[in-house]
């Protein structure tokens, strides 16, 4: 992928995330003093093996659900950038927010977390989506960061075999360069989360839903964690404004 076209998608994505901060924050609102609850706003963090089509299965459950999609190319284009970051804060409802600052505290005091000023801005970024909620957030740490009381952490995974066809198809390149690309990758985005959060992103006691994507169709693996989604949400109560 081109530069120019990087630079458009960005564009694009960064638009349709100012107009979903807006509508959450109308939508707080207008609820205003009202007794009426406020909804619990979920977020789907996902995360994958390289080569198990992340990307197109949380484009796919955004596009079913109406909801933007933040990859680790936005997330830290958000993360870097001090004016976007300003009006992400600034467009969360002050009763989320209370939240959103009570778990950046918990998060940053614990010894266990980096204390990079990027990392700081990472959690910020990605503990704000998940305050405005209904997004999906891919990697980054969010499915080891985000609470699970609001959060559905779902990790796709697949044989080596698969994801390295997977690969070769994708770049065009031969399946030695295929399986170097997808060990590469795999190390970097564990040894992310385990020097910055401390954690093995591995675990599957970490999730709430581990797919393996070679099993399923793309449009199969979303149906399948939408689904997930709503029978959590039917169980969370409404919060209080």
């Amino acid at each position: 992928m081109d530069l120019k076209t990087t630079s458009q998608r960005l564009a694009e994505s960064m638009e349709q995330t100012w107009r979903h901060w807006v509508t959450h924050r109308k939508a707080d609102m207008a609820v205003g003093t009202s007794p009426t609850p406020l909804p619990t706003r979920f977020t789907i963090a996902l995360t994958r093996e390289s080569g198990a089509d992340g990307p197109l299965v949380a484009r796919a459950i955004g596009k079913r659900l109406g909801w933007p999609v933040y990859d680790r190319e936005l997330l830290e284009r958000v993360a870097e950038e001090m004016g976007l970051r300003a009006d992400l804060l600034e467009s969360v409802d002050e009763k989320r927010k209370s939240w959103l600052l009570e778990c950046l505290e918990s998060l940053t005091s614990a010894p266990a977390v980096s204390e990079s000023g990027f990392v700081r801005h990472l959690l910020e970024t990605i503990l704000s989506l998940a305050a405005h909620g209904e997004c999906v957030i891919l990697g980054r740490g969010a499915a080891q960061i985000l609470p699970a009381s609001t959060t559905l952490r779902v990790r796709l995974v697949g044989p080596v075999k698969k994801r390295i066809e997977a690969f070769r198809q994708k770049f065009g390149i031969s399946s030695e360069e295929a399986a170097r690309r997808i060990e590469k990758a795999d190390y970097e985005r564990g040894r992310f989360i385990k020097d910055h959060f401390h954690m093995d992103p591995t675990e599957p006691q970490r999730y709430d839903l581990v797919i393996n994507f070679s099993r399923f169709s793309v449009a199969q693996c979303a149906d399948i964690i939408i689904e997930a989604l709503q029978r959590l949400q039917a169980h969370v109560p409404a919060q209080t404004p």
